[in-house]
């Protein structure tokens, strides 16, 4: 009887031990289930050796590097134009004539101011004009004439005198006439030797200066109204008409040797400091795809301004243009090659990650993900060079294609 009464209790609790054993093996087939959903599919790279170039990519604009400007010098009409725009010139060649005739005018009547300063200063020299120095000169004649007449009359009656043929009132007289004419001669002395005071001396001399700079400014001013070349090259800007007219200061030639051009490349604050003398750089322009230009950078920025939006560095080269392709004032692509290392270990940036500090990659071992810490150099756009911590043609995993995260120890298959 003891039985029958507890049998209901026993297969109760016999029901509920068969349930949580059905429930576990349903978990665990769930678990193995959802075990073999964890293969990730991965997009893969392989570490591969090649060149890495590290670049600074930027634009900059065309600069002639031996250039000339002639403007004019005065309001005037160009006369005649003998060179048109783009045309090669030599040295010395005349370009343009502007209308000099008022120009000549001054110059004539400054040289005329010249030449009278200049007779001015010679008579101050001289002690005067010729006929001051000639009136001068008889006077002093005279005087001498004069005084050696008036030393011999008091000989005479200092003899006669001595004798009692000559009284003391007439060698006083004498005396007193001598005494006269040596003061006239030496008055005379005086004044053709003093003949112009110091202030006197400076203000013709002042004049002079005067006269002699402001021919050489009408001067240089007849120079520049006849516009030649300074040296061989190119006409790239024309701005005037025959016939038109000039204000002083306007633009009316620009000249260029082409052969070589400077490029000002305009680099972000950021990467400046990447910069240093003998880099590579390397132009593009879009008007000629396909076609690049070198040079190597000869100046590092020194400040940094700012350009629109951006705050940047000026650094500069000297590019060969003998084909003279490279026109002023283009802007052109810039590519700096700030590092360049050969037959380097180099994986794709998108495999390269960071954590903690520290960079690692996951290497692919037998449809496994494997963390592998590295080490790193230099980089670009898409590439990294690895200088340690992984071998060459090992396989990296880039990321999955179902956007599911990665990590160490994950099974994965391998897209290709």
């Amino acid at each position: 009887m003891a039985l029958d009464t507890n049998q209901p209790g026993f297969l109760g609790r016999k029901r509920w031990l068969l349930w949580a054993a059905g429930i576990a093996v349903a978990v665990v087939f769930l678990a193995s289930f959802m075990s073999r959903g964890e293969v990730v599919p991965v997009r893969v790279a392989t570490v591969e050796r090649g060149t890495i170039r590290s670049l600074v990519s930027t634009n900059g604009k065309i600069e002639p590097l031996q250039s000339f400007e002639a403007h004019a010098p005065v309001g005037t009409t160009v006369r005649k134009l003998l060179v048109k725009e783009g045309q090669h010139v030599k040295k010395g060649q005349l370009l343009v004539q502007l209308d000099d005739a008022e120009a000549s005018s001054q110059a004539a009547r400054a040289l005329s101011q010249v030449r009278a300063a200049q007779a001015e200063t010679s008579a101050v020299q001289s002690g005067g004009n010729r006929e001051e120095v000639l009136t001068i000169e008889s006077q002093l004649a005279k005087a001498r004439t004069g005084r050696d007449t008036a030393r011999r009359n008091l000989d005479a009656l200092q003899r006669l005198q001595q004798n009692g043929a000559a009284s003391p009132g007439e060698v006083k007289q004498a005396e007193d006439q001598l005494s006269a004419a040596e003061t006239d001669l030496k008055l005379l002395q005086q004044k053709q030797k003093d003949r112009y005071s110091e202030p006197e001396i400076a203000h013709v001399e002042a004049q002079k200066s005067e006269a002699e700079s402001a021919y050489a400014a009408t001067e240089n001013i007849l120079r520049q109204l006849n516009i030649r070349a300074p040296f061989d090259g190119i006409v790239y800007s024309l701005p005037v008409h025959q016939g038109s007219y000039v204000n002083p200061g306007d633009l009316v030639l620009q000249e260029a040797d082409l052969s070589k051009v400077l490029v000002r490349a305009f680099v972000d604050e950021p990467d400046v400091g990447r910069l240093a003398r003998g880099q590579t750089i390397e132009l593009t322009w879009d008007a000629i795809p396909g076609r690049t230009w070198q040079g190597s950078v000869n100046t590092v920025p020194s400040t940094v301004r700012l350009l629109g939006t951006r705050n940047v560095g000026e650094t500069t080269c000297v590019v060969d243009n003998q084909d003279l392709k490279l026109l002023p004032n283009i802007n052109v692509g810039v590519t700096i090659v700030t590092a360049e290392h050969p037959n380097a270990l180099t994986v794709p940036r998108e495999a390269v990650r960071l954590d903690e500090g520290k960079t690692f990659v996951f290497q692919v071992v037998n449809d496994e993900l494997q963390r592998r810490n590295i080490q790193t150099s230099i980089s670009n756009l898409t590439q990294v060079e690895v200088t340690g911590g992984i071998a060459d043609k090992a396989l990296l995993a880039l990321a999955s294609t179902n956007s599911k995260p990665l990590h160490d120890g994950l099974a994965v298959k391998v897209i290709r």
